[in-house]
């Protein structure tokens, strides 16, 4: 697996961590990079809500659970954690997209989300 060079955020300046705590990111490494390899575009930087958590377990994919064999701590609202655009989009859609950590989410995210339904849930800082 390689990287997609250069590491730039959607704000068109360097990409900048999304989480340690949990470690999150296609490549474990805490940061939202991305490659060829990385099918489901995990370049969306999100802050977890109990609502995206739920939702998300509904649509089929929990976060929230936790997986040791894994090493898999489950999500909780507040976490960090590289979304996949496209998940990112659909729950944007249902009424229920966390807010997104701007400076950390990959540009590769705007070949799927609208830079305009990004900055809508910009975090609040």
């Amino acid at each position: 697996m390689t990287r997609k060079d250069p590491a730039i955020n959607v704000l068109g300046t360097v990409l900048e961590p999304c989480s340690t705590a949990p470690v999150t990111g296609f490549f474990r490494d805490g940061h939202c990079n991305t490659c060829a390899e990385d099918q489901g575009s995990h370049t969306v930087c999100a802050v977890m809500t109990a609502e995206f958590l739920a939702y998300s377990k509904y649509v089929g994919n929990d976060l929230s659970t936790p997986l040791p064999q894994f090493n898999f701590p489950g999500l909780r609202p507040g976490d960090r954690w590289c979304l996949c655009a496209a998940r990112f989009l659909q729950a944007h859609d249902e009424g229920c997209a966390p807010e997104v950590h701007l400076g950390a989410t990959h540009q590769g995210a705007l070949d799927i989300v609208p830079i305009e339904v990004l900055r809508e849930h910009a975090e609040k800082t």
